[in-house]
């Protein structure tokens, strides 16, 4: 029997939309969602302030047994004060939403010889340097131009018997790039446990790697000093880690950045230039840059 969801989406201010989207949660929703109503982009909120878009959706998301005409009547009430501007129901047909998500993630190349393989899929070239991925609900499947920046820089420049940490690795797409493309050891690090998870098991679906494959958390990090440290984050964060991967590194270290918008470019340098080397070019992908430092 086909199973029905019940999607319920209501259109209100940027102030009001946390308390609406904490309501749908007191109201029985499995999950909450928030989209731009209008043409707003946000590139990096916040991480300690929610921020939303003066127009925002939210957007419930309840069983299908789920009585929903008392949340209708909420909802009409609260358009009739005027804290929402408009609402509707919508049934869609329950599925797995993690792989929905995942439908258009497609093998990727890069550079000569790299290529990101989903593991519902046979890789297109046997004999290249494949990392077969499930990324699961963490970041990261190369198709987002700050991840392609670093598997480019990666493809072309990781060394044989480097060690390697990668600082906010998502599902562990770079370490796994940097292990199949000759690194003797790879540190994963990551403040989401589903992160860590994600990275163990695609760690466990690449022959040879897991053993050479470390997950931590920030602040459980073993003592390790890598040859090359990619932190693929955001700026904000990026700049009050100068000092921590400045810790972390030694002489001669590579230093790769990403996560940072063109227009960020130049506070990120000089957070790093007290302990870092800046080597040319800022290498662009639409609106995202790439950054390389050699530890002084």
């Amino acid at each position: 029997m086909v199973k029905f969801v019940i999607e319920l989406h209501a259109k209100t201010r940027a102030d009001y939309a946390e308390m609406l989207g904490d309501q749908f949660l007191l109201l029985g929703a499995k999950a909450v969602t928030f989209q731009d109503a209008g043409d707003e982009p946000i590139y990096e909120p916040d991480p300690f302030a929610p921020h939303f878009w003066q127009e925002t959706i939210v957007i419930g998301l309840f069983d299908h047994d789920t009585a929903a005409q008392p949340i209708l009547n909420y909802l009409e009430n609260q358009q009739a004060s005027g804290l929402i501007k408009n609402f509707h129901r919508k049934d869609i047909m329950d599925q797995d939403w993690e792989r929905v998500c995942l439908e258009h993630f497609k093998p990727i190349q890069f550079g000569n010889r790299l290529w990101i393989c989903p593991s519902w899929h046979t890789p297109p070239d046997p004999h290249a340097v494949n990392v077969i991925l499930d990324p699961g609900l963490a970041f990261g499947t190369g198709t987002h131009p700050t991840t392609a920046l670093c598997l480019e820089w990666l493809e072309e420049h990781i060394q044989q018997g480097s060690l390697v940490m990668d600082y906010g690795c998502g599902s562990g797409i770079l370490g796994l790039a940097a292990l199949k493309l000759g690194a003797q050891e790879v540190v994963a690090v990551d403040n989401d446990p589903q992160a860590l998870l994600a990275t163990q098991k695609n760690g466990q679906i690449n022959p040879g790697i897991s053993s050479k494959l470390q997950t931590c958390l920030p602040d459980e990090m073993p003592e390790f000093a890598p040859d090359v440290l990619i932190a693929n984050i955001l700026a904000r964060p990026l700049i009050e880690l100068a000092p921590r991967f400045a810790s972390f590194t030694h002489p001669g270290s590579d230093l790769l950045l990403s996560g940072i918008l063109v227009s960020q470019a130049e506070e990120v340098m000089k957070a790093y230039e007290g302990w870092f080397q800046f080597k040319k070019p800022i290498v662009h992908k639409n609106e995202w840059v790439r950054l390389y430092f050699v530890r002084s």
